[in-house]
């Protein structure tokens, strides 16, 4: 029998920000009950710091450079395959609520939605973000948004009287997460009378900024904060790093002012700290009401379930909000939990692992082969088997991925072992060629190593392995046929 599959995705979660990660703040206990069911990674890595790229990354199994989605607001070519395109070709049933992000977005590119491949989804409420500014004449499609205005509901982002870089969030009941679940629960309800397998990709637009949650919800961290860390950061510590972190230091997305990392009191920090751990509280309730239905209607052995994010958030660590040109853990490694109760042992997985990885595994698990040009490595057999898990290093990539406006535009790759992690600086407008840094010595990524001359080996060491996953990185496709 084949399994159903529900595949949540969180938007710019970091891998930190999970009790079963070690969080002892923000409260997850159903996200947690979902990892002590399956496989947790803890060093899962995402392809590109940014939305676009990496989901259409994890969605096909292909590398953004291959793929052809290197940046926000590129379109994926229309012959591109995801893995809910071949579950759909083998008699799944498919659907998405919220977030989908492989075409272009903006407005004026999209004038109706997202623009559409083949992309397998036979259900499709999409809900890009919260959208809460958009009037009903200019809601571009935004189902959820289309949703408040039905129901009367028009709310505005305002900025708290104590911290404006915190809006007064909308109520719960009304939130992009909460629709989301709904409409995922609505699928399930009718998908499971039609005697087939079902796929759903639940795309939560939370913990993005704006940080923005429901005010009872933040009121409950607000009371924690003498308990909430500081960010990460050294003074200084950013004086021999590529320019894009200096730049986003002062405002991120290279635009001044923009949560200006040395304008921030410690209250300020804080209270963007309890705001983020607010939103991800909000999806963990969600997520128990989707667990709570499938073990009700007897789905939860034959569901494989998913839940990771797309990148980080940099929330202050190393002076530096948001995401950009930068492969600080922060930003790259994501949580990762593969549950298949009754199939996966639970387990706690060190093995280092990539979400380029996440299309075959699924496809794997639902008996398919790997699509053509997939590059990911299936996981089901090291998870099931035993089998050692096939990767020795993690790759990310960064070309010009995030913003159009920032001088000079940002080309970078990183690449990590697990004991080293070496960033190389493309952009020939900038001297300094690049970071390494000594995980196991500095696991703050704090100490630039790249021009100390004791780690010279282990810098040529990172090069090399560098250099060959990049050629690695090739498109595998079109397919060969013949010898010659």
């Amino acid at each position: 029998m084949k399994p159903n599959v529900l595949w949540l995705c969180a938007d710019q979660l970091r891998y930190d920000s999970l009790g079963i990660n070690g969080n002892k703040i923000v409260q997850t206990p159903n996200i947690d009950r979902l990892g002590k069911m399956g496989a947790v990674f803890s060093r899962c890595y995402c392809q590109n710091p940014v939305c676009a790229p990496s989901r259409a990354s994890f969605l096909t199994g292909r590398y953004p450079r291959t793929v052809r989605v290197r940046q926000n607001g590129q379109d994926i070519p229309d012959y591109e395959r995801t893995a809910i395109k071949a579950l759909a070709d083998n008699g799944y049933l498919c659907g998405l609520s919220g977030k989908l992000h492989i075409s272009a977005c903006h407005p004026t590119v999209c004038p109706v939605s997202e623009r559409r491949i083949n992309d397998g989804y036979h259900v499709f409420n999409w809900a890009h973000d919260t959208a809460y500014s958009f009037t009903p004449d200019n809601w571009l499609g935004n189902e959820y948004t289309g949703w408040l205005h039905a129901q009367g509901i028009y709310h505005e982002e305002i900025p708290r009287d104590d911290c404006r870089y915190v809006s007064k969030g909308i109520a719960k009941e009304y939130s992009q997460t909460k629709w989301c679940t709904d409409r995922a629960l609505d699928f399930i309800k009718r998908a499971t009378t039609k005697n087939k397998p079902w796929a759903f990709s639940v795309n939560y637009y939370d913990p993005h900024n704006d940080f923005d949650p429901p005010e009872d919800m933040l009121q409950k961290y607000i009371s924690l904060l003498d308990d909430i860390p500081l960010p990460i950061y050294t003074p200084g510590e950013l004086d021999n790093k590529p320019i894009f972190q200096r730049k986003d230091h002062i405002g991120s997305y290279d635009t001044p002012g923009h949560y200006a990392s040395p304008e921030m009191s410690e209250y300020d920090h804080k209270l963007i700290r309890a705001a983020y751990y607010a939103m991800i509280e909000l999806i963990d309730i969600h997520v128990g009401r989707l667990l709570d239905y499938l073990e009700t209607t007897g789905q939860l052995e034959n569901t494989l379930i998913l839940f990771h994010s797309d990148h980080g958030e940099m929330l202050g660590d190393h002076g530096i909000y948001l995401k950009g040109p930068y492969f600080y853990d922060a930003a790259v490694r994501v949580p990762l939990i593969v549950a298949w109760p009754g199939n996966i042992p639970p387990a706690q997985v060190t093995a280092l692992t990539e979400l380029v990885d996440l299309a075959p595994t699924i496809l794997e698990a639902c008996g398919l082969p790997p699509e053509e040009g997939m590059q990911g490595y299936p996981l089901m057999k090291p998870l099931i088997q035993g089998t050692p898990f096939p990767r020795k290093s993690v790759y990310s990539e960064y070309y010009n991925s995030n913003i159009k406006h920032r001088d000079p535009k940002a080309y970078l790759t990183m690449v990590s072992d697990g004991r080293y992690k070496l960033v190389r600086n493309h952009t020939p407008e900038y001297p300094i060629g690049g970071e390494l840094y000594d995980l196991e010595n500095d696991p703050n990524e704090t100490i630039n190593r790249y021009h100390d001359d004791s780690y010279m080996a282990a810098k040529l060491q990172m090069l090399e392995l560098m250099a060959d996953r990049m050629a690695q990185t090739a498109d595998p496709l079109p397919i060969r046929r013949a010898n010659w």
